[in-house]
């Protein structure tokens, strides 16, 4: 472990051999296309399929008025959509009002335009300012309120009080979403985009009203994911259900522009932020209060302003959350959900203060460092933030920040440089595993989680290897089934530590089944051994401290007569209160050097340092590869990307790359990248999880620099020309 280890599936990879859901081919396969709505709001009063129906080689085409009814899947923390075609109601524009079955995909696409539907629109609701739109408050149950922060504010030396806005942001992944559902008598099988198998399962059994067992999905590979693919969506039950309906598989793949309505969103937010502090910089008070968008039906937990909580040392602090409902496509996680939107203001507002203050910006965030975890007081698990700010600066050269905005002209631009410090939440769910031993010497290794990317094939084989004293080319890590124990969704950056526990768990519990089978021979030179009386390595267990006395795992097997050994294991996260601790999640530190041309408005991420304290790191190559794509995006959050809304219709107005702007290679400089600290107690394998960090932080460590490069206070994303020229 700890090392840069090339990814175990990279060569299937880059030669095009791994099959992802759209690739999948199964005999007599049938293809999909989706009718959506072209008003945001109000009833279908007309379907008129029979053109559809008419068309070359079209085998069913499905609407509300002839498609079965369906069972509403499972609630899970993360919701699940209705099912599809289930009345006339449209709530936002996009919404699939149909669905054609087709020989060819085709055909279903040319058939699918020959629907025609005429609908009672009523006024949508679009705006966040829309007084018909309802409100949801504190919906559940996360605001946090301690001390007394309407006097510290208003006895503060000093404060700073500032709105912040953040824009809709669409996942994007590289592979469009797909699904191929497949139908034998009330046992199906499907292969879709996911990030959570198992919830897949669940759903759409519930749905079909068929036994769980009898549902299997598939995802050995995901084309990109962001959080977008934690949901069942409905396009994945019309697969099954136009399956089903025309007796044959089918295949379902989302173009471009429905992924920009088929599959969530990034939330839109305002914020206020009210910081307090007395004039050495010791925060007295902080208030934060969010408000984002929420679609009708929806039920995104997304509380922005919850990373206040936990980020500093202050005696006196308040946190809210309210979402309004609109007449949107859903919203839904996207990578650090929450967390991007509420560090983007709250960081801006410590810089804000800085200035204020004549500080330092890093000087204020040491001087405001929570020792202990502020809103319950328990010590953390770890915390080497700290260092981050101390390596990153050290690295970025911090000390030789001129202390004045626009002070430094390099030719025709201005230079800035802004940082911004991260807290990022803890998260664990409970996740199964099973390893087994095969007499020829190898390890079969599995547990029902995805990789979207991240590495998951490859860290879980190094770590099987570890625990089993195995080489990595004699482990198998297996993925993406339902088949194997269930596993856990890939999101929360808790993938890592929970996937990877359970594989601890069933890597010990398998040597402790070969320790078993070796006591029931008085022979053996393992007989009586306990657990923690062995070690492995190479192939062998055999007494700690003494490499000559132990059997190889082929030898026990063949003595034995056994082709192979199984054993399972799961995690369950503690409990902080057990534990006596705060869990910590990763920590870090951004420094990022910009250059504006204050003529064109023209704005340039030149250099950025990431500090991360991300645990044990089990594969550093991959580590920072997950740190430098979550900054690439944090980039584009800043720079490029909004989900532009037409104010009238709902329509989502740029729902192509040709018009949804995200950065390419020529916007992105070196990036760096330095992980502190060490392993975690939380979780036996010592591991934080860095999926999500990656992304927190730019947004405000652009912002300030900025400002720093400009002395124009940037307060909303994204950064455009026309915001630097007004």
């Amino acid at each position: 472990m700890n090392t840069s280890v090339d990814r175990v599936d990279g060569p299937l990879k880059v030669r095009g051999a791994a099959t992802y859901p759209n690739d999948v081919d199964v005999p007599g396969l049938a293809y999909a296309a989706v009718v959506r709505s072209t008003i945001a709001a109000g009833r279908i009063a007309r379907l008129d399929t029979r053109a559809a129906e008419d068309s070359p080689g079209v085998l069913a085409v499905l609407t509300h008025l002839n498609a079965p009814k369906l069972e509403p899947g499972p609630q899970s923390f993360l919701g699940t959509p209705p099912p599809p075609l289930q009345d006339d109601r449209i709530v936002y524009h996009g919404q699939y009002v149909a669905v054609v079955v087709a020989e060819t995909p085709e055909q279903a696409s040319a058939a699918a335009r020959r629907v025609e539907a005429g609908y009672e629109a009523v006024e949508p609701r679009l705006r966040m300012d829309d007084p018909r739109a309802e409100r949801l408050v504190n919906p559940w149950g996360m605001d946090a309120s301690w001390g007394d922060v309407r006097a510290a504010l208003n006895d503060a030396e000093v404060m700073v009080d500032a709105a912040y806005t953040t824009a809709e942001n669409t996942n994007n992944p590289l592979g469009p979403f797909g699904t191929v559902a497949a139908w034998e008598g009330d046992a199906l099988t499907v292969h879709d985009s996911t990030q959570w198998p198992v919830h897949v399962r669940a759903t759409l059994a519930r749905m079909f009203g068929v036994p769980e067992a009898g549902v299997r999905v598939l995802v050995p590979y995901v084309g990109g994911g962001f959080g977008t693919g934690l949901r069942v969506w409905p396009h994945v039950a019309l697969a099954a259900l136009a399956a089903r309906e025309a007796g044959r598989p089918v295949k379902l793949v989302l173009t471009r522009p429905e992924m920009f309505t088929g599959v969530g969103h990034r939330t839109a937010t305002t914020q206020r932020v009210r910081l307090g502090a007395a004039r050495d910089g010791r925060l007295t008070a902080i208030e934060h209060e969010s408000v984002s968008t929420l679609s009708i039906e929806g039920d995104n937990i997304e509380p922005c302003s919850s990373v206040s909580t936990g980020a500093y040392a202050c005696p006196n602090v308040a946190t809210s959350d309210q979402l309004v409902r609109l007449n949107i496509p859903w919203t839904s996680s996207m990578r650090a959900p929450g967390e991007a939107q509420g560090n983007f203001a709250l960081e801006s507002a410590m810089d804000e203060l800085a200035h204020e203050l004549g500080l330092d910006p890093l000087v204020l965030r040491l001087r405001n460092y929570a020792e202990t975890h502020p809103q319950h007081g328990l010590p953390y698990s770890s915390k080497a933030l700290r260092e981050c700010y101390e390596a990153g600066a050290e690295r970025f050269g911090w000390s030789r920040r001129p202390s004045q905005p626009r002070s430094t002209l390099d030719g025709d631009e201005y230079v800035g440089y802004g940082m911004a410090g991260i807290s990022y939440f803890w998260y664990q769910a409970p996740c199964q595993a099973m390893a087994t031993l095969r007499a020829d010497g190898t390890a079969y290794v599995g547990s029902a989680v995805t990789d979207i990317g991240t590495g998951t094939y490859t860290v879980m084989t190094q770590l099987s290897a570890e625990l089993l004293g195995l080489e990595r080319d004699q482990v198998t890590f297996a993925l993406g089934d339902t088949a194997l124990p269930p596993g856990v969704h890939a999101g929360g950056s808790g993938l890592t530590a929970a996937a990877g526990s359970a594989v601890y768990a069933a890597c010990r519990n398998l040597i402790q089944a070969f320790l078993d089978a070796a006591t029931a021979d008085p022979g053996s030179p393992l007989a009586g051994c306990a657990l923690d009386d062995v070690t492995v390595a190479g192939g062998r267990i055999h007494r700690r401290g003494e490499p000559e006395r132990g059997e190889s795992y082929t030898a026990l097997l063949a003595a034995r007569g056994l082709a192979e050994l199984s054993a399972h294991g799961e995690s369950t996260p503690r409990q902080p209160q057990e534990a006596g601790m705060a869990p910590a999640g990763p920590f870090g530190a951004r420094f990022v050097e910009v250059r504006v041309d204050p003529e064109l408005g023209r704005l340039r991420v030149t250099r950025v340092v990431s500090a991360i304290d991300g645990g044990r790191i089990l594969n550093e190559k991959l580590a920072r590869s997950q740190i430098i794509g979550g900054t690439v995006g944090g980039i584009g959050m800043t720079l490029f990307e909004e989900t532009v809304t037409d104010a009238d219709t709902g329509r989502v107005a740029n729902a192509t790359f040709g018009d949804y702007l995200v950065p390419v290679n020529a916007d992105i400089p070196d990036l760096e990248v330095i992980f502190v600290g060490g392993p975690d107690p939380f979780n036996p394998i010592g591991v934080k999880g860095v999926g999500e960090i990656g992304l927190v932080g730019m947004a405000a460590a652009i912002a300030n620099a900025v400002f720093h490069a400009t002395g124009r206070r940037i307060r909303s994303t994204p950064i455009t020309i026309e915001r630097l020229l007004m």
